[in-house]
């Protein structure tokens, strides 16, 4: 499996879940001219064209993402995943996931750590009253219900998401919504360059914001979009640097989705439990 090449009760490990107003430039027209009045050179030279925004081309890419999962009705890869909660960066999790688009279904087994090796979540949307079903890792203690709500605050002890935030879907979504956002307050600086990961030519999408805001979700982000399926195929988030910390930010998470297949046939059969 390869790597990119740059660069959250305690009894309930049962989750570690997966889980952007630039007001518009207003160019002055050139004053009408009567018919007798000869143009000079002033008055005929054309309006400066607006500046292009950084994120002009980054969002036209989120949105051709978004234009190509309505194509999708479901899919399965293999998700690798670490994330930073409640200020500990997690070990590297290493899960077999299927989705389904409608309903929203989610099956995801755990092939590591070794502690939660065989740990299985199934999710139907609008059904078992929007119950998760967990069966647990083998040799864990069984002190709670498999049917956890989704919402439950034990969830945000192991993971930065809930299920509802999971998948490429709400990864689009969630993207073109900090995008827009970020296009209108113009404080954020972008590089875009071409990238292999997992053997895929992609779009490396770099974003950093040039100061705080509480809109942000993190300091920088990293998008990877694959160049043939036009789908996010791995992103970064790393928190404000700090004395002493990274550079660019200590990682707040980071998932990826390996081997990723779409409309493969998926039915009730591959999430109901």
């Amino acid at each position: 499996m390869s790597r990119a090449r740059r660069k959250r009760s305690p009894k309930s490990r049962w989750f570690p879940l997966v889980v952007s107003s630039l007001a518009a430039l207003i160019v002055p027209t050139t004053p009408l001219l009567r018919n007798d009045q000869p143009a000079t050179a002033q008055q005929a030279a054309p309006p400066a064209a607006p500046q292009a925004n950084p994120l002009d081309q980054p969002l036209q890419l989120a949105y051709e993402a978004r234009k190509a999962y309505a194509n999708v009705q479901d899919y399965s890869c293999t998700l690798v995943k670490q994330e930073r909660v409640q200020g500990r960066l997690q070990e590297q999790n290493i899960i077999l996931c299927k989705f389904r688009v409608n309903p929203f279904s989610v099956n995801m087994r755990w092939l590591s750590p070794r502690e939660l090796v065989g740990q299985e979540v199934s999710f139907i949307y609008g059904r078992n009253g929007n119950k998760m079903h967990v069966n647990f890792a083998k040799g864990f203690k069984k002190v709670i219900s498999p049917w956890i709500d989704p919402l439950d605050p034990r969830v945000l002890q192991h993971s930065r998401h809930n299920i509802y935030e999971a998948g490429i879907g709400n990864l689009i979504e969630m993207t073109i919504k900090n995008m827009e956002m970020e296009r209108n307050l113009n404080k954020t600086q972008v590089r875009i360059a071409d990238y292999t990961y997992n053997n895929r030519p992609c779009y490396r999408i770099e974003s950093v914001r040039t100061e705080r805001n509480e809109r942000y979700y993190s300091y920088r982000s990293v998008l990877y979009l694959d160049k043939e399926t036009k789908l996010p195929i791995r992103t970064e988030n790393y928190d404000w640097p700090t004395q002493g910390g990274a550079e660019g930010g200590d990682l707040l998470e980071v998932f990826s989705f390996i081997d990723l297949r779409t409309n493969v046939g998926l039915t009730d059969a591959d999430f109901a439990r």
